[in-house]
């Protein structure tokens, strides 16, 4: 198969679909891979790693579009990009459809078949593609809540860890999974008093165990949830249902219980965020305030750290990439783990929580 990797085009987004390491494993299986001039530059991989690897390098991503049979991504495709696919081409992404009904129709008309890492699954239940940026959003969300909390950027002027004599901050952590420990783990590490929420008793039992007291567990309601923002300097909103809307934990009326100045981060925001004032930011403007709430929602948290996050990226895709390249969305039918990451296919949403969500 001729396999596609254009530059990605997402404000400031420097990490790449395949690094030339995942490339020379696709050209070892027999399949060809174009890449457009400057995809790696942000990983520091100039053209001249591609081609070593076997890749071909085009001019431009009309070209990668117009030749390769698949497309392989970091980001969701832009408009722009989305006009470029066609039918019968596979795409395999980041998609996060389900608050986003325009590129799910411009998906539909274009007649690709695009699976979604965020949806594919793993024998336990856990979703071994979206977790590595998971695990660099919890960590990256820690870092950005302290950013955020300094006065000279609009917060509080509060130092995470406190000093002797001084309160550290408090982190509440709204979510157990995989983004929430990450954030708990570095917020704990850096001294600050930690409470993290889940719903699942059998997940907060392994979190109380898992950091033996440095962190505060607690079950998620709205009224617990209430108690703890009265105090709260940095919230991460870190819930995620699989392919679904997050759900809004805190509404606006909320944040008058809080500090001023605090700080919310939404590492949800690619599914919609799970803060009722959460909109998209970009690495060039992340923060906003609602109601003298500081607002940290920047859309592509892992853009930041491109390197860590496309070599942890390209780790956890490559089986699965070269399943697709092999068998094409017959690989989907082989594989019942990455049948559900099948998310547009014949002009149809065929994964039903994607299609529930955006009531197609």
């Amino acid at each position: 198969m001729l396999v596609g990797v254009p530059k990605e085009i997402k404000t400031l987004e420097f990490r790449v679909g395949l690094t030339p390491e995942a490339v020379r494993e696709y050209v070892a299986r027999g399949h060809q891979v174009i890449v457009e001039t400057g995809a790696g530059r942000g990983i520091s991989k100039p053209d001249d790693f591609y081609i070593a690897a076997g890749a071909e390098v085009v001019d431009t991503a009309a070209e990668v579009f117009a030749r390769a049979e698949m497309i392989v991504k970091v980001k969701e495709p832009q408009p722009s990009e989305w006009a470029q696919l066609s039918e019968g081409q596979l795409l395999f992404t980041y998609l996060h459809l389900a608050p986003d009904p325009a590129q799910a129709k411009g998906l539909m008309e274009s007649g690709c078949s695009a699976v979604a890492y965020e949806t594919v699954s793993a024998a336990d239940g856990s979703l071994p593609l979206l977790a590595p940026m998971s695990e660099v959003a919890g960590r990256l969300s820690i870092e950005a809540g302290a950013q955020a909390l300094r006065a000279n950027n609009g917060g509080r002027g509060t130092l995470l860890g406190g000093v002797p004599g001084v309160l550290p901050a408090k982190i509440v952590v709204l979510g157990g999974g995989v983004v929430g420990t990450h954030a708990a783990r570095i917020a704990a590490g850096m001294g600050a008093r930690v409470e993290i929420f889940d719903r699942s008793l059998p997940r907060i039992r392994q979190l109380d165990e898992m950091f033996e007291g440095r962190v505060t567990t607690r079950y998620s309601t709205t009224a617990t949830i209430e108690q703890s923002l009265d105090d709260a300097d940095v919230v991460i909103g870190a819930v995620l249902i699989p392919g679904a809307s997050a759900p809004n934990l805190v509404t606006r009326e909320m944040l008058g219980l809080m500090k001023p100045r605090a700080v919310l981060v939404d590492v949800a925001i690619d599914q919609g965020g799970c803060f009722e004032t959460s909109k998209p930011t970009t690495h060039d403007a992340p923060t906003y305030n609602v109601d003298n709430i500081i607002h940290y929602c920047v859309a592509n948290m892992p853009g930041a750290v491109p390197l860590t996050s496309s070599y942890a990226l390209n780790n956890a895709t490559l089986p699965f990439g070269l399943a697709l390249a092999d068998k094409g969305v017959k690989a989907c039918e082989d594989d019942p783990y990455l049948k559900p990451g099948l998310n547009v296919h014949k002009g149809n949403i065929v994964n039903n929580a994607v299609a529930e969500s955006l009531s197609f």
